[in-house]
């Protein structure tokens, strides 16, 4: 048997360790579906269409945990913070994005260390992006 030499296996990124494309359009999509019948985060997204937005964070999300960087070549860097200055978000706005993001992140069922990475990740994101939700709400597509 021949041993193959350690430094020529390539490691799996998150992307593709929790399941690549499908896994971030799942969790994306569940996530904007809370959105859509939320009272106090709906008016944040202009659009009459939730789907440029649910896109827009697929590919943000998919580029930034190891998949294609589909989102810097389309849309240039992510300039989170900028981005999200426009809109005010309080509390209250915070932690309801984060409760649509909880169930949509459990209904993956992902293993326990992908939840718990996946996760402390988005709750770091909604506090430092200066308004706390990601997805860029009201981003025109520019």
């Amino acid at each position: 048997m021949t041993e193959i030499p350690r430094d020529t296996l390539q490691e799996q990124t998150f992307y593709e360790q929790v399941g690549g494309e499908a896994t971030f359009r799942r969790l994306v999509h569940r996530f904007y579906e809370g959105v859509a019948g939320d009272e106090l985060l709906r008016p944040m997204y202009p659009e009459e269409d939730l789907g440029p937005a649910e896109e827009r964070f697929a590919l943000f999300l998919m580029q930034y945990w190891g998949g294609p960087r589909t989102y810097s070549d389309h849309r240039g860097h992510p300039r989170l913070r900028m981005r999200h200055a426009p809109f005010r978000v309080d509390r209250a706005a915070h932690d309801a994005w984060l409760a649509h993001m909880r169930v949509a992140l459990d209904e993956l069922g992902l293993a326990p260390e992908h939840e718990r990475q996946l996760w402390d990740y988005l709750t770091y994101a909604a506090a430092s992006t200066g308004s706390g939700v990601c997805g860029a709400p009201g981003e025109s597509g520019r």
